[in-house]
């Protein structure tokens, strides 16, 4: 049973979810406006559990502090993930969007480009590019991992 932290795809594909969000992001002039949008997002995600906030969901490579939690539900992968600052819980949420309720080979076919070809880590400074781009693979890690268990059953 799928816990609710875990985020549910409001697109029906990550190509989909990728489109709407540069769509979004189109309706703004400037990077502050974007930035902001960015925050209400991640305010938006559901409520990461505490008991999650260890070193264990951590994602390592991320400036801020950033957990993810994958789950397989049916042949799709669920993401929860959760940072301790906001312009980051906003670029996690980002990343749930293109990549939860996905199978593992929809999200290893996504790459994570997308983040580069909308200006995303562009705009951001070097350590946060960095900290998303981290946030991509652990995700992309996980669908791998599942992916090869999979296929070894």
């Amino acid at each position: 049973m799928l816990g609710e932290a875990f985020v549910r795809p409001e697109d029906d594909t990550a190509v989909d979810a990728i489109e709407a969000i540069g769509d979004e992001l189109a309706l703004f002039d400037d990077w502050m406006d974007r930035y902001q949008y960015i925050i209400e997002l991640g305010r938006k995600l559901p409520p990461f559990p505490k008991e999650w906030t260890d070193d264990a969901h951590r994602v390592p490579g991320c400036q801020s502090q950033v957990w993810l939690e994958a789950q397989m539900d049916d042949g799709t992968m669920y993401f929860a993930g959760a940072s301790d600052a906001a312009i980051v819980m906003g670029l996690v949420a980002l990343l749930l969007r293109v990549y939860s309720g996905r199978t593992p080979e929809e999200i290893l076919e996504t790459e994570p480009s997308f983040l580069s070809d909308l200006g995303l880590v562009q705009a951001l400074s070097t350590n946060r590019g960095n900290g998303v781009e981290a946030m991509a693979r652990a995700i992309r890690s996980a669908a791998a991992q599942e992916n090869d268990r999979s296929s070894e059953e």
